[in-house]
């Protein structure tokens, strides 16, 4: 499981509970199974990492579509300079035909005493805590495709089935919090790849996110059937205990069944949850100045608020997706999107880590802030349309993400793309590197965290990453 000691060719794969009962003592265990499912060792119950972590959780602010490094965190005076001419270096390939070098539209500054870089699109987020911010201007990914490049943020894989990041932690971590999931994804709507980016994979079904579509405003609508307005909570324990007896019966006959374990799993936390997701969901009992810090009447402003509220009780992961589908994938006009999508964005990003700073959270939560990857230098030339190119298209050869929290050395800038922001060339930064540095910063060795499946040990980060030990505090 977590310890890598054994010899891949005799390691395997850990029994489930209901397979140790059912194998010793002559089967009689399993007359305790349904006090055993709500035992403080039950496959949420907190655990220890590998070694002290600096972190406890992990707020991923998505900003889906690809966000661009160069209207954003990292300024080209040089693009500026070549604006409407060709790049002298030339156009790397992308996913579609690009041009001339297309300059800012926005105002660089520099913010804090260190004197971090950011644009207007997060003036606030800047102005307010640049000096808490490590900003990794050197990611690069494999593919300029959303799909793709999605995947391999959020599960290490592009292509394939593979455990998320989020349920790698909740497997190697627990959640302090057994009556809500330890891991959550908030999006208005579904991302591109949809359910991949947040499932459990080969892992025990009970670590996959917990989704929750943020359109929708009444908390008790947000977690469909959440309270049971017909049977009492006594009557559906008892209901629940029977329901476990007769799966024990089934899975007899079924003994490989991971599926039918994970779904008896998801009864008993879904029954647990009715304790306390409604509250944990209810931003009403937030004060007025919290709710207008957070622009709480937004739909991203709501999410960040209720991923706070998750956070300070015990969840361990929790992902807000900017907005349906790609709202970053800024093909045409970047200065009119980047400009709103940075108004939708700033405000309630900064909103966040003044109310983790100021309850004490930040000091144990890290922030991660990004897209699957970033966009042209170059200006995107229209396909099928006489109008004037005013876009940029996606360009995983070189992106932003930054970090800040548990862990992390702020004002600092890390890495960097060539002189106009087209490939990563200095202290290039994978997002296996990311995942590495990530697990690291939560207490484990990504090369030991792993689950055998099909015959060989998996991890999170394949074969690759590094830690990437300079922006580590």
């Amino acid at each position: 499981m977590i310890n890598k000691t054994m010899k891949p060719e005799i390691a395997s794969q850990p029994l489930t509970r209901r397979q140790l009962l059912k194998t010793t003592g002559t089967g009689l265990g399993m007359i305790a199974l349904p006090n055993l499912l709500r035992a403080a060792n039950s496959p949420l119950s907190a655990k220890e990492p590998h070694f002290p972590a600096k972190a406890k959780h992990v707020i991923h602010i998505y900003l889906n579509g690809g966000p661009s490094q160069v209207d954003t965190w990292d300024p080209k005076p040089e693009l500026t300079k070549y604006g409407g001419k060709p790049l002298p270096l030339g156009n790397l390939t992308t996913e579609r035909e690009t041009g001339v070098a297309l300059a800012s539209p926005f105002e660089f500054k520099q913010h804090g005493e260190s004197g971090l870089w950011c644009s207007s699109v997060f003036d606030k987020t800047a102005s307010n805590h640049a000096d808490k911010i490590c900003v990794i201007r050197s990611m690069y990914a494999n593919t300029p495709n959303h799909e793709q490049s999605m995947r391999l943020m959020n599960t290490g894989d592009e292509r394939l089935s593979r455990p998320s990041y989020g349920s790698w932690l909740t497997y190697g971590l627990g959640c302090e919090n057994e009556n809500l999931p330890g891991f959550v994804t908030l999006c208005p709507g579904l991302p591109v790849a949809d359910s991949s980016n947040w499932r459990s994979s080969f892992l025990p079904g009970i670590y996959q996110g917990t989704y929750l579509d943020t359109r929708i405003e009444d908390v008790n609508k947000l977690i469909a059937n959440i309270n049971n307005t017909r049977v009492s909570r006594d009557d559906q324990r008892k209901q629940l205990d029977l329901l476990s007896k007769l799966n024990g019966k089934h899975l007899e006959r079924r003994k490989e069944d991971a599926n039918l374990e994970a779904r008896i799993q998801s009864f008993e936390l879904a029954y647990r949850m009715q304790m306390e997701a409604t509250d944990a969901l209810d931003i009403s009992k937030e004060t007025q100045e919290t709710l207008n810090l957070y622009k709480a009447d937004t739909v991203h402003g709501r999410q960040l608020l209720i991923a706070r509220r998750l956070i300070e009780r015990g969840v361990r992961v929790v992902q807000c997706y900017h907005g349906d589908v790609q709202p970053w994938d800024s093909h045409g006009s970047i200065a009119t999107a980047h400009r709103d999508l940075g108004l939708q964005a700033d405000g309630p990003i900064s909103a966040l880590l003044s109310d983790l700073e100021r309850s004490g959270l930040l000091s144990e939560t890290l922030i991660i802030c990004g897209g699957e990857f970033g966009r042209t230098p170059a200006v995107e030339i229209p396909l099928g349309s006489n109008a004037p190119p005013t876009g940029r298209d996606h360009n995983h050869h070189g992106f932003t993400v930054w970090m800040a929290g548990a862990g992390i050395k702020g004002g600092m800038a890390y890495g960097s793309t060539d002189e106009f922001g087209y490939r990563a060339v200095e202290k290039r930064t994978h997002v296996h590197d990311l995942h590495a540095t990530m697990l690291h910063l939560l207490g484990f060795d990504h090369e030991r965290l792993t689950y055998r499946h099909a015959g060989r040990d998996f991890r999170l980060t394949d074969v690759h990453g590094h830690v990437v030990k300079e922006i580590l505090a």
